[in-house]
């Protein structure tokens, strides 16, 4: 597996399977080409074989320099448990820091337990919200259309 920056031209491939990758959740929305123009240096792809098969996409954020922020994940389903998702957040997390953050946020939907138990065990703690829900800490109408979500932060090692 190679595991390289993403490009403009990968926008193409990998909207076109990300719905499918989400079990037919529609998510394409969340993910506008100018992520794949604007932060080529900390978003990343894994390609095997010649094909996507997961990437990542994180920025550096601009309000707060010493943090980065983990916007949008898709792993191939044939390749997830094969550490695709592990390898794409390492990169990240050694990006972030040769950058001069000291930490990583993310975000997820309070119904994804399979994402909030995987960003468990990649180390991020879930944010005090101004609710529960299943009992998960959520901030409510975070994404300002209604929807609920669980914020995570994680330090990173020097």
């Amino acid at each position: 597996m190679l595991i390289r920056n993403i490009q403009s031209s990968d926008y193409k491939k990998i909207i076109s399977v990300v719905d499918m990758w989400w079990g037919g959740r529609r998510m394409s929305d969340m993910l506008p080409k100018l992520f794949f123009v604007h932060f080529q240096q900390t978003s990343f792809v894994v390609v095997e074989d010649g094909d996507i098969v997961g990437f990542l996409v994180g920025f550096q954020s601009q309000t707060y320099s010493k943090e980065a922020y983990i916007h949008f994940v898709g792993v191939h389903p044939e390749y997830r448990k094969a550490g695709v998702a592990r390898e794409l957040y390492e990169r990240f997390f050694e990006i972030g820091k040769q950058l001069g953050c000291d930490t990583v946020r993310c975000v997820t939907s309070p119904v994804n337990k399979t994402s909030i138990a995987y960003h468990t065990r990649m180390g991020f703690v879930m944010e005090e919200g101004d609710a529960l829900q299943d009992g998960v800490p959520v901030h409510t109408d975070y994404d300002g259309r209604g929807g609920s979500r669980v914020l995570f932060v994680k330090k990173l090692e020097s």
